[in-house]
């Protein structure tokens, strides 16, 4: 997984005051539970307080049938809270290639995550386990509303490497029922360029069900910044998904607002 970046800054009410500014915009610029690049799932851990951890694709390529769909760009902002929460909020723009379709806003959504118990990614003893829960916003085209999600994350780190477990139940924005059940599978978090790997089962009851497999590499440059690239296969309803994905994440402090009255 990719290291929280760690920084000293001071946790008061300035922070989350411009926390949520920063946040907010991006809220509605750009899945259920917000991912971790380049996951569908995500791990059981959240940025520390007064921290901003920007999660970006700018371009990605999302192949279904016989239809195209350019996925750019992909964000995810996590801002630290407090000790052990963060806010999360996602979405994406998508511009179909295969059709004169207008470019729409989708999959954005709003969410806490929370991690209750601390476990070995924040270096301790045991499994670190997490929840994240929130609402689905409307998508800027067509008559979806809003949605809401619940999920749980087991995450565990060993020297060879790093597993998180994903379970998550979902409103949709149709207002149907989904289950999406996922493993991450990761290489050693010492390694500079490390293999993952994810597979996931999601079933949105009597619309359609996934199978999926992803293979890829993040390169950690430093603790604040990492690369990374992943090819996803998918069946949904026995038709084919392939997507490309590259992206990095970067983390840096969240400046204070100033209070300084002239």
């Amino acid at each position: 997984m990719v290291t929280r970046p760690q920084f000293a800054v001071p946790r008061s009410s300035k922070n989350l005051v411009g926390a949520m500014l920063v946040a907010l915009p991006l809220a509605v610029w750009p899945r259920s539970a917000a991912a971790y690049r380049p996951f569908d799932g995500t791990d059981a851990a959240v940025a520390d307080p007064g921290e901003v951890e920007l999660e970006w694709q700018s371009a990605g390529a999302r192949r279904e049938s016989s239809q195209t769909t350019l996925i750019a760009p992909a964000t995810v902002v996590n801002i630290g809270l407090a000790p052990d929460w963060e806010a999360v909020f996602e979405g994406q723009l998508e511009t179909p290639l295969s059709s004169s379709t207008p470019t729409s806003l989708t999959a954005a959504g709003s969410f806490l995550k929370h991690v209750l118990r601390p476990g070995s990614l924040q270096n301790k003893d045991g499994p670190s386990i997490a929840t994240e829960f929130g609402v689905l916003l409307p998508d800027s085209r067509g008559d979806s509303g809003m949605g809401a999600s619940l999920a749980g994350i087991v995450s565990q780190r060993w020297d060879w490497g790093t597993v998180h477990l994903n379970g998550e139940a979902v409103l949709t924005r149709n207002h149907d029922a989904d289950l999406f059940l996922g493993a991450i599978i990761e290489g050693p978090a010492d390694w500079s360029i490390r293999p993952v790997a994810e597979v996931f089962y999601e079933n949105e009851f009597g619309r359609s069900e996934t199978v999926s497999g992803l293979i890829g590499a993040i390169w950690k440059v430093t603790d604040k910044l990492s690369f990374d690239v992943a090819f996803r296969h998918a069946l949904t309803n026995d038709h084919a998904v392939n997507e490309l994905r590259a992206g990095l994440t970067f983390g840096f402090p969240l400046p204070p607002l100033s209070t300084s009255r002239k």
